[in-house]
């Protein structure tokens, strides 16, 4: 904690020499897809644009691990997301880039695990490498003429200046001031919102909130072994929480698990062989252990998943920390810090146990072992992602409430101001272990399908007596279990594209962003290219994506 406190005093006194003004029409803070996105139409809409980054880095999750796109409907995926897919296309068909391995060889290993990886048709594809797709952003950003301000959180104790619900400048941590018209928080911790004085919501509703059955706590299956670290009585296994932390469907402020989303690869010459973390704890891996002593046949992809990249590199997804996650969001950044780094140790020490463990059946080990960090993804980290996966974190009460009853194909209540299509599934990680009924209670999942289905504006504009000035597509206003759908990295740069148009509408209109002309905006959304009326079948697309 010590070296932590020191780390964070050295960056506000290293950085503080650097503080300035800067002014803008429209300040995107977060460097996430959406915020890159966000920026880019601003900017492409002849408006003075600034992209805040926290880190030295933009895109994300979908340049930091997350790179097997969860895009099922690609013919919902319109506008700048659109274009940005192409680009990948226009990479990936030079001949040059693939260095171990052709494109057909990887395209054939991919068809089934990524709903195909590509659309030829579009000339689209949604596989790719973190570095890659890095650089695209930020050619794009580029391109647009958008300053990007990087290695700049935002103060979170001082960070928004309001006055009479008007954003007038946010103060960073390096003491830059950033003065604009129009914000837009694309933060996946919502933390420009917070700190407007916005209201939100941390956790789950119940499901008398909003009348939606599939909220709160959730009793997803039973795991038939001991929830004690002996076996039989004391010590609870680390992370397994003593009960049920209240009665299923009621309303709790827990999270379902983060993760790092690891890239790894086979290639012995791009491969730095896998260590055992220094903070190792093999009592955090003890039901992953047991599971493989009571089910017979478990193999490694049963316990996490390799699904394939380019150049014979993974997108490696469910190391998920049950339970950890529940003060991410409400901590400073030497909380986050400190977390992120116990999410690192879980991740790395995960993939030893899983190689070097002798309870781990030998030919598990044997299959883990083929695997390392690449050489030339993440340089500066050793080949680890530096983004941690914040699957959810505060979730805005805004002007309208997306619930069960928008998203879910059994239900679907009508949405009249669309600005982007989510179609995936809905999709919520475990919370957390429980110890009950004589074994563990594995809690929180939600893995429901779910048809096309709009997003609402009103869903991005906080209440009006809050704010007129911000716009949050990412920590948008949704239910817990709406959310589990909407968040995915495809559907947030559809909704920071249209966050942009609707900012810049307002500008040119001189209103709140509650008072825009919606039939003005989806003219404009539609011109751009972007999908607002949902559709049950798939549309083929014939031409290519303009790019």
């Amino acid at each position: 904690m010590k070296k932590l406190s020191v780390f964070f005093i050295s960056l506000v006194v290293s950085l503080s020499a650097q503080a300035a003004v800067v002014k803008a029409d429209v300040c995107v803070y977060g460097e996430s897809a959406a915020g890159v996105m966000a920026a880019i139409q601003a900017a492409r809409l002849g408006k003075n644009t600034v992209l805040v980054s926290k880190n030295n880095h933009v895109g994300g999750m979908a340049t930091s691990g997350l790179t097997a796109t969860d895009i099922n409907r690609q013919d919902q995926v319109g506008g700048l997301a659109a274009e940005f897919y192409g680009r990948i296309w226009d990479y990936y068909i030079q001949p040059e880039v693939w260095r171990n391995q052709t494109r057909e060889e990887f395209m054939l290993s991919s068809r089934k695990r990524t709903f195909t990886g590509k659309n030829d048709a579009r000339q689209i594809q949604w596989v790719y490498e973190s570095g890659v797709a890095e650089q695209i952003m930020k050619d794009m950003l580029s391109e647009a003429g958008v300053k990007v301000i990087y290695n700049a959180p935002l103060d979170l104790k001082n960070g928004a200046s309001v006055r009479k619900g008007v954003i007038t400048r946010i103060n960073l941590l390096d003491g830059t001031q950033v003065k604009a018209k129009m914000f837009i928080d694309c933060s996946y911790e919502g933390d420009l919102m917070a700190s407007a004085g916005v209201s939100y919501i941390i956790g789950r509703e119940g499901v008398d909130q909003y009348g939606e059955d599939m909220a709160g706590i959730r009793k997803f299956k039973f795991i038939p072994t001991s929830p004690y670290l002996n076996g039989k009585d004391g010590e609870l296994i680390p992370y397994v929480a003593p009960q049920m932390y209240g009665e299923v469907g009621s309303a709790d402020g827990r999270t379902q698990a983060y993760c790092y989303r690891v890239t790894l690869t086979d290639d012995p010459e791009n491969m730095i062989p896998i260590s055992k973390p220094e903070n190792y704890n093999p009592a955090l891996y003890e039901i992953v252990i047991r599971r493989f002593q009571m089910e017979e046949g478990l193999q490694l992809k049963d316990i996490i998943t390799f699904t394939p990249m380019p150049n014979r590199k993974t997108d490696t997804n469910h190391l998920d920390f049950f339970g950890a996650s529940f003060d991410y969001v409400a901590g400073d950044y030497e909380v986050r810090a400190r977390m992120e780094q116990e999410h690192k140790d879980y991740a790395v020490g995960m993939l030893w146990c899983l190689g070097h463990d002798e309870r781990v059946p030998e030919p598990v080990r044997a299959e883990m072992l083929r695997w390392g960090w690449p050489k030339d993804e993440f340089v500066e980290n050793g080949g680890f992602p530096y983004q941690i996966y914040v699957r959810e974190a505060r979730r805005m009460i805004g002007e309208k409430v997306m619930t069960q009853h928008h998203v879910h194909k059994a239900e679907r209540l009508p949405v009249e101001h669309s600005v982007g299509i989510g179609t995936y599934m809905m999709d919520c990680h475990f919370v957390s272990y429980v110890a009950g009924d004589g074994g563990v209670i594995v809690e929180g999942g939600i893995f429901t399908s779910t048809k096309p289905y709009a997003i609402d504006y009103y869903s991005l504009t906080p209440k009006r007596q809050e704010c007129t000035n911000l716009l949050v597509p990412v920590c948008l206003s949704a239910s817990h279990v709406a959310y589990t759908t909407i968040r995915m990295e495809p559907t947030y740069m559809i909704l920071g594209q249209s966050a942009a148009v609707a900012v810049v509408q307002a500008i040119d209109s001189k209103r709140p962003v509650q008072d825009i002309d919606y039939p003005t905006l989806r003219n404009t959304l539609e011109q751009l290219g972007q999908f607002l009326t949902p559709s049950n079948k798939k549309v083929q697309h014939t031409t290519k994506v303009n790019r």
